[in-house]
């Protein structure tokens, strides 16, 4: 059976607010401990209808890099934000991803009468922001957001592979998986390793 729970959650909430722009913006990266947060933002037309686009988490590789390039191609506008590593020590992840929110929706052309976020309570002025809990699992937007985010980032991920083959974050996307930390341990802390983050603090610290 197809699935339209979150085409038809757009359109309801289009309804509700009597517009035909509405944003969806969600993150990916925040609980990596190597390499950027990366933000999207979307907005999609009204009468576009993709079942297959839903949490970024829950497609393949393959069929999440068809995706991007159809919500990219049918989009009415979209923006990509990245935060790198030494930005999010600074900031904190929570915040970076906030601020990152903020400011691919403001680079959003037409400027969406609401803001479908994942998770996030934002506060924009004179936007309209509305956060959803597994946003990406409700809203066709917010889906599409989480699409074009996870594979922006693991795409930057894939390109440190080449430049750190030893570390395999083709594998583990810089996520803190047993491997990733052991061989940290064993072959040193990196430039795009967030130093705040409890593993790579422990290696730091101990000397590892």
């Amino acid at each position: 059976m197809i699935d339209e729970s979150r085409i038809l959650f757009d359109s309801q909430i289009r309804e509700k607010y009597k517009t035909d722009f509405i944003s969806g913006s969600d993150e990916a990266g925040r609980g990596a401990m190597a390499g950027p947060v990366v933000v999207a933002s979307v907005i999609l037309p009204k009468n576009y209808k993709n079942p297959l686009i839903r949490d970024s988490k829950k497609l393949s590789k393959k069929q999440r890099e068809s995706l991007c390039e159809e919500i990219k191609s049918v989009a009415i506008s979209y923006a990509i934000e990245i935060i790198e590593a030494d930005e999010v020590d600074i900031l904190n992840p929570k915040q970076a991803s906030r601020i990152g929110m903020t400011k691919s929706i403001m680079n959003l052309k037409p400027k969406p009468d609401l803001c479908l976020i994942d998770a996030e309570n934002i506060i924009i002025q004179e936007y309209v922001c509305a956060p959803f809990i597994k946003g990406d699992d409700l809203s066709q937007s917010i889906a599409a957001a989480s699409i074009l985010a996870k594979t922006t980032r693991d795409n930057i991920m894939l390109d440190y592979a080449k430049i750190y083959p030893e570390y395999n974050f083709e594998s583990h996307k810089g996520y803190c998986v047993k491997e990733h930390v052991e061989k940290t341990k064993m072959l040193g802390v990196l430039p795009i390793h967030r130093k705040t983050y409890k593993p790579i603090k422990d290696i730091l610290e101990n000397n590892f």
